[in-house]
């Protein structure tokens, strides 16, 4: 997990192998599934991560709670 600069989000990690994303918020961690790693690099290029979670991510792939 590499922290990163967010109102909401305290840390972004990715496993290569099977696709997924980890997002360490506030209220908790999620894990989202199938997120390609092209669109992983784009989250880490954007300026805002919180942004970049609800407009790609959020609605678009499948969750769990950790």
């Amino acid at each position: 997990m590499i922290p990163v600069e967010s109102s909401n989000i305290e840390a972004i990690g990715y496993k290569d192998w099977n696709q997924e994303l980890y997002v360490k918020y506030k209220s908790g961690t999620y894990i989202y599934h199938g997120v390609e790693k092209k669109l992983y690099e784009d989250l880490m290029k954007s300026e805002s991560k919180g942004r970049f979670m609800n407009e790609n991510i959020k609605s678009t792939y499948s969750y769990n709670k950790l």
